[in-house]
């Protein structure tokens, strides 16, 4: 009797000191081999599968289904949330008030996670409460961070805002105009600089169950408030090349990723471009809407010697990197459906960067980031950046799969990578593969006795200690099993 109660309290002290803590911050748990003289190691990862579906949830408020898109910028990662939070305020005829329903951007710090102070987002001083006004963030290639809404079927402009990233107010860079034909867009990628003080820009979304892309160009030094259409003056086009070929629209919720020009001249002239469809995989244009390359270029000997390499087309992510002149893709490979939940691929380019010929590196995080339905969203936003690790230049690799979790990986010559940890299961204190009473019991003898015969990873939370915390972490797994 005398050893349920001290249980029992311990468990109570370890609730009270959870929900005062809150959650501490995790790590992948896998170990990835190094190939070809590259290594990866993970900074950090916060997702539904390896540390809690109810505790991700309940613990981070960009974990919604309203927070889809997120970028990673000079050491910050930015997670867009629209509607998150009710705002009240009097009417303009002081008659009342109105509730505004206003978005919020999250912010963490891109090389160790740890949260840091969220903006709320403003337009013209006012709270910006649009529907899915938050829908896409995303950064240009010379450090602005931007901001652009879903807009529907009966809406004939898309308005680009610039955001602040220390108050969050919000700044227009132009209302984009679709022209003839009117579709659904969803999310949005710019190239050069939004502000055209450095370079020209150009943005572009694909239409929604159309096969129309959109998108607009403006020089360096032009007229802010005067955009042209970005195919040959036009700001739509039908495209009539897609893979699977046998598909005639991107399906719902396609995304795109501008390809950086290899000369000076045409670095942000977003003259090659992917597209990435519900329908379709990640393919490669150019501006006239031939396909250049993609996955369709993979022979079957390629396929069948990695079945990892075709992504599913119900996800839409891909990046890329470069390191000592070897070029590499980053993309998703499937939803939240198993055995590919959430998984990402990096894999090396063929020569010449074609996709044939493409060699997969790593698929992570290797057992999966989180099987829980998004209600369709279909994004998973990829995010490179540079740094430099054991005097080597490394790529930062950040991932985003909207209501299941995200994650920093560095990838170089000079990384090390981390041995994998000796339990993927959270809560398996003595490494038998199960969550039992047995966990509870080994962790009372340690903190009772210092008895840690039965003990293989005492620590649940990552504090480096064992303490009560550590029991609360495995009593609320064994009550969510139940």
């Amino acid at each position: 009797m005398k050893k349920l109660l001290l249980i029992i309290t311990l468990v109570s002290i370890a609730c009270s000191s959870a929900m005062a803590a809150g959650l501490l911050l995790k790590k992948d748990p896998n170990g990835y081999e190094t190939v070809n003289g590259i290594s990866m190691r993970n900074l950090w990862l916060l997702d539904r599968f390896h540390y809690g579906i109810n505790e991700l949830q309940s613990d981070y408020e960009w974990c919604n289904v309203k927070a889809r898109t997120a970028v990673m910028q000079d050491g910050v990662v930015y997670v867009a949330r629209s509607e998150a939070k009710q705002i009240i305020t009097p009417k303009p005829d002081g008659n009342g008030n109105d509730t505004i329903m206003a978005a919020v951007v999250y912010r963490l710090d891109a090389m160790t996670g740890e949260e840091m102070s969220p903006l709320d987002v403003t337009l013209n001083g006012e709270p910006y409460g649009v529907f899915l006004g938050a829908n896409s963030i995303g950064k240009d290639n010379f450090g602005h961070v931007w901001i652009a809404p879903y807009t529907s079927e009966k809406t004939a402009t898309l308005p680009l805002y610039q955001l602040n990233i220390e108050t969050g107010e919000l700044t227009l860079i132009a209302n984009l105009d679709k022209g003839d034909v009117i579709a659904r867009t969803d999310y949005v990628d710019v190239v050069g600089d939004i502000t055209l003080e450095e370079a020209e820009c150009n943005v572009m979304t694909p239409g929604s169950q159309v096969p129309t892309v959109y998108g607009w160009h403006n020089d360096q030094g032009g007229d802010a408030d005067t955009w042209d259409g970005f195919f040959y003056g036009d700001p739509y086009m039908d495209f009539v090349e897609m893979y699977p070929e046998s598909q005639t629209q991107w399906g719902y919720a396609p995304a795109c990723r501008f390809v950086l020009g290899e000369d000076e001249d045409v670095r942000y002239s977003g003259e090659t471009y992917y597209i990435d469809g519900f329908t379709t995989v990640p393919t490669l244009y150019a501006k006239d809407g031939t396909i250049i390359d993609g996955f369709g270029s993979l022979t079957q000997e390629e396929l069948d010697a990695d079945s990892l390499l075709m992504p599913k087309v119900g996800t839409n992510g891909i990046g890329e990197f470069a390191l000592s002149g070897r070029n590499f893709i980053v993309y998703s490979i499937g939803q939240y459906d198993a055995p590919n939940s959430c998984q990402v691929n990096i894999c090396e380019l063929g020569e010449g960067m074609a996709f044939n010929g493409m060699q997969r590196y790593w698929t992570f995080p290797a057992d999966g980031q989180g099987q829980s339905s998004d209600s369709g969203l279909r994004i998973h936003p990829v995010i490179t950046d540079y740094t430099t690790e054991g005097g080597e230049e490394a790529a930062l690799v950040f991932e985003y799969k909207c209501y299941n979790g995200m994650g920093v990986y560095v990838v170089g010559e000079g990384v090390v990578p981390d041995e994998p940890m000796q339990i993927a299961i959270p809560g398996d204190v003595n490494g038998d593969n199960l969550v039992s009473s047995v966990d509870i019991t080994a962790l009372y003898n340690f903190l009772l006795n210092g008895d840690d015969s039965d003990i293989v990873n005492g620590d649940q939370d990552g504090d480096g200690i064992i303490s009560s915390v550590d029991i609360t972490i495995i009593y609320n797994i064994l009550l969510g099993s139940e």
